[in-house]
């Protein structure tokens, strides 16, 4: 990011120097603040940016645990069936 900030800068010096032959240092300052300001705002959309992976890992992470809790019910509910199922055969013999 500072590489970028830095030509940014470089650029705005130089297209400065080409319009108005030199650039002042008001120009230069107003420019500089003008990089430091876009750093800024790159770095917190950074900061946002990761925390919306943190956030999203942590609901992928909640949604595999009721994946798993969903599976293991699933797995209960066949097992309860195929009990039933033998248990009726059972009595349908009898």
């Amino acid at each position: 990011m500072n590489k970028t900030v830095l030509r940014a800068t470089g650029l705005a010096l130089a297209i400065a120097a080409l319009a108005g032959g030199c650039a002042t240092t008001e120009q230069i300052a107003e420019i500089r603040s003008m990089a430091e300001r876009a750093q800024s705002a790159a770095d917190a959309a950074g900061q946002r940016a990761d925390s919306a992976l943190s956030t999203a890992n942590e609901a992928l992470e909640t949604a595999r645990r009721a994946e798993s809790t969903a599976q293991s019910a699933m797995d209960c509910c066949n097992q309860n069936s195929s009990r039933l199922d033998k248990m009726f055969e059972k009595v349908m013999q009898k």
